[in-house]
């Protein structure tokens, strides 16, 4: 009995890397500092879950809009034209279970079979799992190194640009690189994607974690690009509502409805009660959000710091983001290899720059996320990966 589908052996997802391998040892009684998977350390504001209680105690139990919650989509509508200028109306945000689920449904409703995707190498990879499952043909574009931060290569762009080029995959701010792009590089993108055509998606999930002089620019805010852009983005990040699971989308109307019938038809509506702990989250006050990048920018500053004092090992400073993705070419060891020593003999789990790319280059890279734990296990987890990398025996 062939009970397989096809689909399922021709995409080649990641899965989550090191997340599996850490859980298994940590299962087995092992001290694991986890800095390998993006969640964040903080708790969910207290108002937020108390908007949520609230609305259970209110009895909004049952279901909901299809397209999630009109009160929160006019905020995130509102939010749009007040931070970056973008005009987006109620019926052009559709709710979403995360970010995940968004990009899910914006490739099956516009990818089709042979479809070639352009996506900026290092990559997230689960959004490429996912262009193989709507039938689409990744192509790899690699970002180039300035200063040791991955920047945007317009002209490698244009030249991967085929017949059969449908869109472009942005990350902005980047994970794995904690690059975020500058209105320039968005501007070349724009005009790449206007010359020829593009659609693009936009996964903007960082969009509150940017430090020092930093910005965030939503690339649907450039002119012309609000009619070809799906912008993607959740409050797992700046709000620490990983768990919760609630992302939205914006785009055009007409894309809105598309995506809409994926959604409708993998899980009707996202969790109702957690849409009211989502609108707590966009009207209440933001302060939350600041001290919660404040903490972040504090930890990325001791990873940095702990990073470059490590012979064989640099590490540019995140824009933004909570990974360091540093080079460890000088030590002279694969990053996969090392990685997984990291785990066994040290219990500092981390991510190999592979899972992030295509090619040789993420051999030389690790990923560190600075985010998922506290300040005092994140140092407690950087002296141990500064001991263990220090021996004079790790190569």
């Amino acid at each position: 009995m062939k009970w397989s589908a096809s689909r399922m052996s021709s995409q080649a997802g990641k899965g989550f890397g090191m997340f599996e391998a850490a859980a298994r040892l940590q299962q087995s009684g092992a001290d694991i500092i986890h800095l390998e998977i993006g969640r964040p350390s903080s708790d969910t504001p207290e108002h937020i879950k108390e908007a949520a209680k609230a609305a259970l105690d209110a009895g909004v139990v049952h279901y909901g809009d299809l397209q999630g919650l009109g009160a929160l989509r006019e905020a995130l509508a509102e939010r749009y034209s007040s931070h970056y200028g973008v005009d987006y109306s109620s019926s052009e945000v559709l709710i979403t279970n995360g970010v995940t689920q968004g990009s899910f449904a914006a490739f099956m409703a516009t990818i089709e079979k042979g479809d070639e995707v352009i996506v900026l190498d290092p990559f997230y990879p689960q959004h490429n799992s996912k262009i193989l499952f709507a039938g689409g043909k990744i192509v790899n574009v690699p970002l180039k190194l300035v200063d040791g931060t991955f920047r945007l290569d317009a002209a490698a762009v244009e030249r991967a640009i085929t017949s059969a080029t449908k869109m472009l995959v942005l990350i902005n701010p980047a994970n794995p690189t904690g690059t975020v792009y500058s209105r320039a590089e968005l501007e070349q993108i724009a005009d790449i994607a206007t010359d020829h055509d593009l659609l693009v998606l936009s996964d903007e999930v960082y969009e509150f974690i940017t430090f020092d002089d930093q910005r965030h620019i939503c690339l649907a805010s450039l002119p012309g690009m609000k009619e070809r852009t799906i912008t993607l983005s959740a409050f797992t990040k700046a709000y620490a509502m990983d768990g919760w699971r609630i992302g939205y989308a914006a785009a055009p109307e007409p894309m809105i409805a598309e995506l809409r019938r994926v959604t409708m038809n993998s899980t009707t509506h996202p969790c109702v009660f957690a849409q009211e702990g989502a609108l707590a989250a966009v009207t209440a006050s933001q302060d939350c959000v600041r001290q919660m990048v404040a903490e972040d920018q504090s930890r990325r500053d001791l990873v940095v710091e702990a990073l470059n004092a490590i012979p064989g090992v640099s590490c540019a400073v995140p824009q933004g983001t909570i990974y360091a993705f540093c080079d460890i070419s000088g030590l002279g060891m694969a990053a996969d290899d090392l990685a997984m020593r990291l785990l066994e003999e040290a219990h500092v789990a981390v991510e190999s720059g592979t899972f992030y790319t295509s090619d040789s280059t993420g051999k030389d890279y690790l990923r560190i996320c600075f985010g998922s734990e506290p300040y005092d296990r994140l140092s407690e987890g950087m002296e141990r990966l500064t001991t263990y990398l220090s021996k004079g025996d790790v190569k």
